[in-house]
């Protein structure tokens, strides 16, 4: 949620003026301005359609960034199996006074160190990212060809007079969040669930339906690598199994200890 709030901050301090082959310095002559280009290049592919042109280029960007979300996703993921044991730690070290906080920091260090994870390493892909989404979206918004297009019932500079693009959107978010928190081993972030959506249709619904377009092919491909990467379903199934086998290995320990005892009783008699 705050990286979106950062995106959408840095997006408005960001220059507005036209990206052309006479644009200068290293962002706009030469990052926004070819990425530009590129989307015009595959969009010609497709006889001029811009919109086709916003898709492909946006799916392939994705593709490009799978390794890096995917990383990501599975950190997250692993972050969140540990999550209980933190809670525990915390309420053994609930202590604020220097000693026990330290003592607390060691142990959280051991556990991911045990776990295989590491907290900070969760931003590094968001850092890699957003430079790449920021750009792709200011060489969309930026260039006159690409935001004054035509693709189906809108026009790409203009907001969607159907609310359609806004709305797929918002619904691709909710449908890649909801997917998430499935695979996640606690219950929880139901806030940020139902707010990014609601926060990606107010951002896309008086702005470009370019901007929209981008959403939808983004979010929806997001909804796909999580599904083959990180199928929640699965991850799911596996963790009840788990509990299902922890469950029963209790029930025989409990058995095993009860038959123990009454064996103490008759030699006892």
């Amino acid at each position: 949620m705050f990286s979106m709030l950062g995106l959408v901050l840095f997006l408005a301090a960001c220059g507005t003026s036209d990206i052309t082959a006479d644009s200068e310095g290293f962002w706009d002559g030469i990052i926004i301005y070819n990425f530009a280009r590129f989307i015009i290049w595959v969009s010609s592919i497709f006889g001029n359609n811009y919109g086709i042109g916003i898709i492909i280029v946006t799916i392939i960007i994705r593709a490009l960034l799978i390794p890096i979300t995917h990383f990501q996703q599975k950190n997250m993921q692993q972050m969140n199996e540990i999550n209980p044991q933190l809670t525990e730690l915390r309420e053994t070290y609930s202590s604020k006074d220097v000693e026990t906080q330290e003592k607390l920091r060691a142990e959280q260090q051991r556990l991911y160190k045990e776990a295989g994870v590491n907290p900070f390493l969760g931003f590094l892909p968001l850092i890699v990212q957003m430079p790449v989404f920021i750009a792709l979206y200011q060489s969309v918004n930026r260039t006159p060809i690409l935001a004054t297009g035509d693709f189906l019932w809108v026009n790409l500079g203009a907001p969607d007079p159907l609310y359609i693009l806004p709305i797929l959107a918002g619904l691709f978010t909710l449908a890649n969040s909801h997917l998430m928190s499935m695979g996640r081993a606690q219950a929880g972030g139901k806030f940020i669930t139902y707010v990014m959506p609601l926060f990606i249709v107010l951002i896309t619904f008086r702005l470009s339906s370019a901007l929209a377009l981008y959403f939808v092919a983004s979010n929806g491909f997001a909804v796909l690598q999580t599904l083959l990467l990180q199928n929640p379903f699965k991850i799911r199934k596996e963790r009840e199994l788990k509990e299902q086998q922890q469950r029963e290995a209790e029930v025989e320990r409990r058995r095993a200890l009860r038959k123990a005892q009454k064996l103490g009783r008759n030699i006892r008699k």
